[in-house]
Parts: structure tokens; C-alpha cells; sequence
């Protein structure tokens, strides 16, 4: 018997489990449980082409020796960060740069 594959259910399961934790070290436990330390590293990495492909400053060649990312990986990345209707990427990004309310963090 074939096991059913997460569908859009789980998925949103999972969002929402994300948008639950408060603090730093609740997201990092939770990364720790959910990811194997290679798919951390791949999550970071991607993250990290990401921020240096909004700086603007480096060139993809430049960012593969930075991170050791490949221009494959790069080439997504920016795609995504660029073209895709779903701007996760840039949400983020714009969030991070976004000065925080008095108190917040």
C-alpha cells in the first residue's frame, strides 16, 4: 500500500505551525526537529543567495564562491526572488529591512 503524499492540507498545517512560534530559539528547536542537518544547510544557503542577490552588490559567480552555492541554485533563487507570483523571497526580505515597532523583537 502506497503511503499518500503531504498535500496542500499539510502543507498549510505546517505554515501555520511556523507562524506559531514567538522566539528565535522555538524556530531553531522546530528547524532542528522538522529538517535534517542537510536540508538546514540548503535551507540557509538559499536564504543567504537570496539576501546577497537583494543587495545587489555581487555578481552570481561571486556569490557561488561566497557561499558555495551553485549558479544553478543561484539562477532559481533569483528567479524566484524576480518572477514567481507568490514573492515569498521578497516578503521576507522586506520584512527583515522594515524598521520594528518600539519594543517589538
Amino acid at each position: 500500500m502506497a503511503h499518500p503524499k503531504p498535500g496542500a492540507e499539510d502543507i498549510q498545517a505546517l505554515a501555520e505551525a511556523l507562524l506559531g512560534l514567538q522566539t528565535l530559539e522555538e524556530a531553531q528547536a522546530f528547524l532542528d526537529d522538522l529538517c535534517t542537518p542537510s536540508e538546514l544547510r540548503a535551507f540557509a544557503e538559499r536564504f543567504k543567495v537570496a539576501r546577497l542577490l537583494d543587495e545587489g552588490q555581487l555578481s552570481y559567480r561571486e556569490i557561488a564562491l561566497r557561499t558555495g552555492a551553485s549558479t544553478t541554485t543561484i539562477t532559481r533563487v533569483a528567479r524566484y526572488l524576480r518572477d514567481m507570483p507568490h514573492q515569498g523571497y521578497r516578503r521576507v526580505l522586506d520584512k527583515l529591512k522594515a524598521p520594528q515597532a518600539p519594543g517589538a523583537g
